[in-house]
């Protein structure tokens, strides 16, 4: 059963899509706790420590489905009372759901840094890249910088309970967002049904959905389209 599994690529892979799980729930906390909600930092979420964000079913499910090669999975919800937030709660939310992708984009832009720059073909550091973690470094980071392009783009999808959600509520006018709040009780049926039965009828929906908002975020974090 396990004979064909890299543990080594699946543990660094486990690794950097946690971290970053954590780095994008931290930063919907920062986000809220900034606008006057303490919410999350009481409960002990203002932090970068991935282990305060795992969700242990997510995790279960990031492992299950980076065996078959992709993934899927979540961490804690970060809790946020939006009526506590200075800019109300359709303003204060819609910022504070931002603050998540943005922070995955950022880190990926700070990743991305050595290969837009060829720092890791610099002579001056020939001997290091050639050590046995050197010889690493190239995969991991434009792994880190791939996932992290990837959650940018799967949370700004407009379905609930995804981050795009509420971004698009804070931007339409007050009718038009109200009348949207209809779907938060159908868009987790709806997110599973992209994700799980397109597949099984032969359409990956969710990658059509998905690759041109990551070729996008790439063309402008690394250069060139890596999707």
């Amino acid at each position: 059963m396990f004979y064909n599994i890299n543990f080594t690529e699946l543990a660094i892979g486990f690794a950097i899509l946690t971290a970053s799980i954590g780095i994008h729930e931290a930063s919907h906390a920062f986000m809220a706790y900034r606008l006057g909600d303490n919410t999350a930092k009481y409960l002990g979420r203002l932090t970068l420590n991935p282990i305060a964000h795992m969700d242990p079913l997510g995790s279960i499910m990031i492992l299950m489905t980076m065996v078959n090669g992709f993934g899927i999975g979540w961490g804690k919800p970060t809790p946020v009372n939006p009526y506590n937030l200075r800019n109300g709660p359709k303003t204060g939310m819609a910022m504070v759901s931002l603050a998540g992708p943005l922070s995955n984009l950022t880190l990926a832009a700070f990743l991305a840094l050595p290969f837009r720059l060829h720092l890791l073909s610099d002579p001056a550091l020939y001997s290091v890249m050639h050590s046995a973690i050197g010889q690493w470094l190239p995969d991991i980071l434009g792994l880190a910088v791939m996932w992290n392009i990837g959650l940018a783009a799967f949370n700004i999808i407009p379905l609930p309970p995804l981050d795009g959600f509420k971004i698009l509520q804070g931007i339409l006018p007050n009718r038009q967002a109200y009348a949207l709040s209809a779907l938060e009780n159908y868009g987790p049926a709806l997110l599973l049904l992209v994700i799980f039965v397109g597949p099984f009828l032969g359409i990956n929906l969710l990658w059509y959905i998905m690759r041109p908002i990551m070729a996008f975020f790439s063309l402008i974090i690394v250069g060139s389209s890596i999707f």
